[in-house]
């Protein structure tokens, strides 16, 4: 059972990383995904990465939240620890219009960049979209070749769905979407290729309503099995799905 999509280094689980892995593997994940967002936290998937080989599958991407951040060789920077770590995928990158102050075209052009970065190296991309799917597909449907892509916590329309699978989305599914307002969510993934879906927990955030985990003020990432049960039940497929699906979108045996 593989998490798609989370963020060990998250400073709310700073220092009690080993008793979360531990939790994880007591609960049948055999791996996990780990999100960089952005220069500062790049360090901490590495170090996590190297401390779990075989169990963190780091990724390293600048996260639209952290733009204003970067320094002016982070694309330099971002390229060489994807050279680094063979293993690793790019995310998590995209576009954001729930913010106050958007950028939007700075997004484009650091979002531009990772595409390119990804289909240079021939790395998966993880996408984030936020209110952004409009602009997110002019993007996708602009660039002359794409890499490999998967949208995380995808909350589109089954419109906007179809419209990404034609240019050959991966979907994953948060526990977030278990809460009785996102029907309209669970309705989309019910409808999507099998073969197309992931389970992520997003953790330490997307927490689903009833967690089997508990974590203060966080979703804990052993809340993966929960979660990918209430997801196969809901797509009426088996949970080895998901994972055979990661297996396959991560390269990872």
């Amino acid at each position: 059972m593989i998490d798609a999509h989370n963020h060990l280094q998250d400073p709310r689980f700073l220092g009690r990383q080993a008793e979360l892995v531990a939790s994880m593997k007591e609960a049948g994940i055999t791996g996990c995904v780990v999100n960089g967002t952005g220069e500062r936290d790049w360090p901490g998937v590495a170090r996590l990465a190297e401390e779990y080989p075989g169990f963190v599958i780091p990724a390293f991407g600048l996260h639209p939240w952290k733009i204003r951040d970067r320094s002016p060789p982070w694309l330099e920077i971002l390229a060489g620890y994807l050279e680094k770590y063979p293993q690793a995928s790019l995310g998590e990158c995209g576009l954001d219009r729930w913010m106050k102050k958007p950028d939007l075209e700075i997004q484009h052009e650091v979002f531009r960049q990772q595409l390119e970065l990804g289909l240079e190296l021939q790395r998966p991309v993880t996408i984030h979209c936020l209110r952004a799917w409009g602009p997110l597909l002019e993007e996708l449907r602009a660039a002359p070749a794409l890499p490999q892509f998967l949208l995380h916590s995808f909350a589109g329309s089954r419109e906007t769905a179809n419209d990404c699978l034609k240019l050959g989305a991966y979907f994953s599914f948060s526990g977030y979407f278990l809460h009785p307002r996102k029907a309209k969510v669970r309705e989309v993934f019910k409808a999507l290729p099998p073969g197309r879906i992931l389970v992520e927990t997003d953790a330490p955030d997307m927490a689903p309503p009833d967690p089997e985990f508990d974590w203060p003020d966080a979703n804990h990432p052993a809340n993966l099995p929960l979660i990918s049960a209430e997801l196969a039940r809901i797509c009426n497929l088996p949970q080895t799905t998901f994972s055979t699906n990661a297996q396959r979108f991560f390269a990872v045996a």
